[in-house]
């Protein structure tokens, strides 16, 4: 039996298995599109090995792709159809676990398994990745931290995996808000390695929360060779820099990202990807940018996907495109699709992920799109606090707290909206966004409140400066 580089036994998988097993998990630390081809030679050379279906079976779900999903729940039925589980290592076991209940829509789950294994063999490189993605999708700022925490400990520092394992801490300390070690760590992780692009992922998430969007901006044009091209982070990663140049107010930069790296016709078209063009056209939208067009591809490419109630948090970003494009009647399908749904699928983590959060942000965002921005505060103030659930991280969900801000403005609920903007600025005092909406409620505030709001708009600005 052979083991692999951190000493667990690998059942039926031989040593060219094992190499292209350990290459496409370096791979997959790395965000390395090559991934795909490593898999796929390593399940053409070890068939019947449990960790490589496994791993198989973990790309099959990190995408929150549908179709993938079921091909990948297909393929491994067939293999555990003739699998005699006895022989296999404990670990090996666990895995198997975690992958099935992913796969069946287990979700939670799914998580807990990972989170076992990792506590009996804390060097399990796959299993670390698998849950860290785990607790990314589900919102789980907590496990997205402690999960990599509680094994760093195991790992001796030279370990060539060690410094992709800093990069996912530094984003799991960074959606617990602990920016500035987040920020030291995921440094860290860059000098052992510039090309960790979650590393880098985890750096830019640490700007974006503390408002330094030119400081964002910097470090991410001094790494543009590491990160913006010929990965599987490479849309995302602009996203945020499109995040930090909407800042600035360079509107025409901003739509030049779009249109060159976000969405374009040589774009996949996969739901990751998408949701990144959707949540930025929708910071436009909130502007009253009109982007008519670009709405207009970007929901054809969602309609295109016809996609089955997978993940809700996908659904909110497809229904953000159709509203955008104008098509509210497309919108409403896809709501009464997912209200038909939840009749059943007990045991799916999606399911109350769709009618806890999903459903209630989507309707709230067709409300908005009506111009009901009543309907839409009703719809977003009960879940404001509880919107990680579905997951997605602190910015991503941001797009939806902004809807809130802006429907409590136009609706006239200025308590409201002063109470959101005072939580957001103390948050976040540097933020042109913040500073904006604030001069929007100083017009229809009265008096002696426009001179308390103008007073911490000037000491924001102060502080910026």
């Amino acid at each position: 039996m052979t083991t692999d580089r951190h000493g667990h036994p690998m059942t039926d998988t031989g040593a060219e298995a094992l190499a292209h097993y350990e290459q496409a998990v370096d791979d997959l630390l790395f965000f390395r599109p090559h991934v795909m081809e490593s898999t796929r030679a390593a399940l053409a050379a070890a068939p019947r090995s449990a960790a490589v279906q496994a791993l198989a079976a973990y790309l099959g779900v990190l995408g929150t792709e549908e179709k993938d999903a079921a091909a990948a729940r297909d393929a491994f039925a067939g293999f555990r159809a003739g699998l005699d589980a006895g022989k296999l290592t404990p670990r090996e076991r666990m895995h198997l676990a975690a992958a099935t209940a992913w796969l069946d829509g287990d979700l939670h789950g799914a998580g807990s398994i990972l989170g076992e294994l990792s506590v009996a063999f804390p060097r399990d490189a796959l299993a670390l990745f698998a849950g860290h993605q785990h607790d990314f999708l589900t919102g789980d700022a907590q496990r997205l931290r402690d999960r990599i925490g509680g094994a760093l400990d195991a790992w001796d520092e030279a370990d060539p995996h060690h410094g992709p394992l800093l990069g996912m801490y530094a984003f799991g300390l960074e959606e617990s808000g602990h920016y500035e070690h987040a920020e030291e760590v995921g440094l860290a992780a860059l000098a052992r390695h510039p090309r960790d692009v979650w590393g880098i992922h985890g750096v830019a998430h640490t700007y974006e929360m503390r408002g330094r969007f030119a400081d964002g901006i910097r470090f991410l044009d001094a790494r543009t060779d590491d990160w913006a091209s010929g990965t599987l982070l490479t849309v995302h990663n602009w996203w945020h820099y499109a995040l930090f140049t909407l800042e600035t107010g360079d509107t025409a930069r901003v739509l030049g990202i779009y249109d060159a790296a976000l969405y374009h016709d040589r774009s996949a078209g996969v739901a990751m990807e998408l949701l990144d063009a959707a949540a930025l056209l929708w910071r436009l939208y909130l502007a009253e940018d009109v982007q008519t067009a670009r709405w207009a591809r970007l929901a054809d490419a969602w309609e295109r996907r016809q996609d089955g109630p997978h993940y809700a948090f996908n659904d909110a970003h497809a229904v953000m495109a159709y509203v955008g494009a104008g098509r509210l009647a497309q919108a409403e399908r896809l709501v009464g699709d997912r209200e038909k749904w939840l009749a059943g699928q007990p045991g799916v983590s999606n399911r109350a992920m769709t009618a806890d959060i999903g459903l209630p942000v989507c309707r709230a965002l067709i409300a908005y799109g009506r111009q009901d921005h009543a309907a839409a505060v009703d719809l977003l103030l009960p879940v404001r606090h509880r919107l990680h659930t579905f997951g997605g991280s602190h910015a991503q969900r941001d797009a939806i707290q902004r809807t809130l801000v802006e429907a409590s403005l136009r609706s006239g609920r200025t308590d409201l909206a002063r109470t959101l903007l005072s939580e957001r600025s103390r948050l976040r005092p540097v933020c042109p966004y913040n500073w904006s909406a604030k001069a929007r409620l100083e017009d229809q505030l009265g008096a002696p409140d426009r001179a308390a709001a103008a007073r911490a708009r000037a000491a924001a600005q102060a502080a910026a400066s």
